[in-house]
């Protein structure tokens, strides 16, 4: 089967991208070498697929669910040997490939429905990071999300999900996508990101980052109240007054005024304290 008699299907968010140029910039952005080993998500109809495949990559590992794009694709790939193929969810095929190994890096146009739990499953969460991590992940997500991810404390953008993704890898824009770069175009606009993931090392470790979620979690519950009544039950006042100060941290801020860092040395002072305590 080609793709001619095949039309984008809603329930799958399908929008192909096809402007040439985004296209230049994701590959740009990957960097790939000839070491390189990539993981595909959603090749679509392989407009992607084709100059990974022409990059310097060892291999290129697609995982498509749409089973009547997967007949397209052996048809267009098949004799590249540095392709293969996986039919199924990737939120929930194994993701390692055929020999075995992990992908070094991972390159997606996400279908916005499933970009949560298909971060959750590239990169983890704060207290369960994939491990080994990727070296890049280079992923086309809607810009909402996009903006989330990299916003900056202080900005309206910044969120709980923007602590954690900030403290597991290093967060950067590659371009804004509009609509008429797909088709069908989709509601929304687009950007295209690049997240490094973070060594073990440059990571808080998981029993930190537990108390960063609690913190995160109890915070922005009320992201428009300051943190000395969101946080108010975490310890007395004049005990949290002083843990906060040593962390940088002002109980007037709003959490979303609040640096990853800042969250970090926070958590680290509440767990000295109950350990002491």
């Amino acid at each position: 089967m080609s793709f001619a008699g095949h039309s984008a299907r809603k329930r799958f968010g399908q929008h192909w991208l096809r402007d040439e140029r985004i296209l230049d910039r994701i590959l740009e952005a990957a960097e790939l070498a000839p070491g390189d080993r990539v993981l595909e998500v959603g090749p679509g109809r392989g407009a992607l697929t084709d100059r990974l495949l022409k990059s310097p990559a060892a291999l290129v590992h697609a995982v498509e669910l749409d089973r009547d794009l997967v007949a397209g694709l052996k048809e267009r790939f098949s004799s590249r040997q540095q392709f293969s193929l996986c039919e199924g969810d990737v939120l929930e095929v194994p993701l390692t490939l055929p020999d075995g190994f992990q992908a070094s890096k991972v390159v997606a146009n996400i279908p916005y429905n499933i970009t949560g739990p298909l971060l959750d499953r590239l990169i983890g969460r704060l207290d369960r990071p994939v491990d080994p991590p990727y070296q890049r992940l280079v992923l086309l997500v809607q810009k909402e999300v996009a903006e989330r991810i990299r916003a900056r404390p202080g900005h309206t953008s910044f969120s709980a999900l923007s602590v954690r993704l900030q403290l597991l890898a290093r967060c950067e824009s590659v371009c804004s996508v509009p609509p008429r770069c797909f088709q069908p175009p989709p509601r929304v606009q687009s950007e295209v990101i690049r997240l490094d993931p973070l060594p073990a090392e440059q990571r808080p470790d998981p029993e930190l980052c537990r108390s960063v979620e609690r913190l995160l979690k109890q915070a922005f519950l009320a992201r428009r109240k300051m943190l000395r009544n969101t946080l108010a039950a975490v310890r007395p006042p004049q005990e949290l007054k002083q843990l906060a100060l040593d962390a940088g941290i002002d109980l007037q801020q709003r959490p979303q005024d609040v640096d990853p860092q800042n969250w970090v040395a926070l958590a680290r002072g509440l767990n000295a304290t109950e350990r002491s305590g």
